[in-house]
């Protein structure tokens, strides 16, 4: 049964423009129709929140909307979300909150939710940051919980030496932490390669001790180069000196995608994500192909192994 395999939907996400729901089902309707399982809505960027509530009208419309379409959805939620804000913790745990909601009313099973960043400092101050944020995760995965919906953390990279963020095996403690079946780990291979070239750790290394309690992918290619440059007149320009999250077609940077399917398990009914936008409608088929052999490599082994 397609539940029971490790990547169970392969699919896209959306990109939010200036909040007009018109264009989310148009998005939708694209993925739907390049013959996607599942569709990652970016809410982030869609105006159904405000001040932690939920915007009843929009939501109603989003509703419409999604049953439009017979698909899978999951959801990103806020980009700035971040469970080591101690001044902001409050509001950040309320858009949360309000974001699973969202996910209960349109049917998805998992809310996309960044892991935390801070100020550099001593030991003792990164460790306090680090229990925040693992609190504040363990009071939504009980939210969660009573709508059905998996939180899936993701590895994100620092943008420079000021700012604390974690390294994929360090997301990876802290699910490990939480102990919620609630909470998994997401995986983007894109922000790790940048991540493991800014530290000079060991980029399949990182991958190989997240995977295990991955729940969720996020699969768009890039050079992995931090952004040690980030003044661009125009995105071409950053593609075309391949730097920084480039959210690039498959097969457009170098990351290493068949070695690392070739080695990871991930946990049943994992989706995977391609965040690759409309900037690049004509290669999505391309890399939508692309995404399911990379599937096929992991599924393959679990079947072989079933028999």
């Amino acid at each position: 049964m397609t539940a029971t395999l490790p990547i169970s939907h392969v699919g896209f996400s959306t990109s939010p423009h200036k909040g007009d729901l018109a264009h989310l089902e148009a998005s939708i309707a694209e993925i739907v129709d390049l013959g996607a399982d599942v569709v990652e809505l970016g809410l982030f960027g869609e105006d159904l929140i405000a001040g932690g509530r939920v915007i009843e009208g929009r939501a109603r419309r989003l509703a419409e909307i999604c049953a439009k379409f017979d698909i899978r959805y999951t959801v990103h939620g806020l980009i700035v979300s971040n469970f080591m804000d101690e001044a902001h913790l409050a509001y950040q745990k309320a858009a949360v909150h309000a974001m699973i909601e969202l996910c209960d009313r349109i049917g998805a099973d998992a809310l996309v939710h960044h892991s935390g960043h801070a100020p550099i400092g001593s030991r003792p101050l990164l460790t306090h940051y680090d229990r925040i944020e693992r609190a504040a995760l363990a009071e939504m995965t009980v939210v969660a919980a009573r709508h059905g919906i998996r939180i899936a953390l993701e590895n994100i990279f620092a943008v420079d030496n000021s700012e604390y963020r974690q390294l994929p095996s360090e997301v990876a403690a802290t699910v490990h932490s939480v102990g919620s079946p609630h909470l998994v780990g997401l995986i983007d291979f894109s922000h790790a390669y940048i991540e493991a070239t800014r530290t000079g750790a060991d980029f399949f290394r990182e991958i190989k001790a997240f995977a295990p309690i991955a729940g969720h992918l996020h699969v768009h290619d890039s050079f992995g180069r931090p952004y040690t440059m980030s003044k661009f007149y125009h995105t071409s320009e950053a593609i075309a000196l391949g730097i920084g999250d480039l959210h690039l077609p498959l097969g457009w940077g170098d990351l290493p995608f068949e070695a690392l399917f070739d080695e990871i398990e991930v946990l049943p009914g994992t989706a995977l994500i391609m965040e690759i936008g409309e900037r690049f409608s004509a290669e999505r088929a391309e890399s939508l192909e692309r995404a399911r052999a990379l599937a096929a490599r992991i599924n393959g082994r679990h079947a072989v192994a079933a028999a």
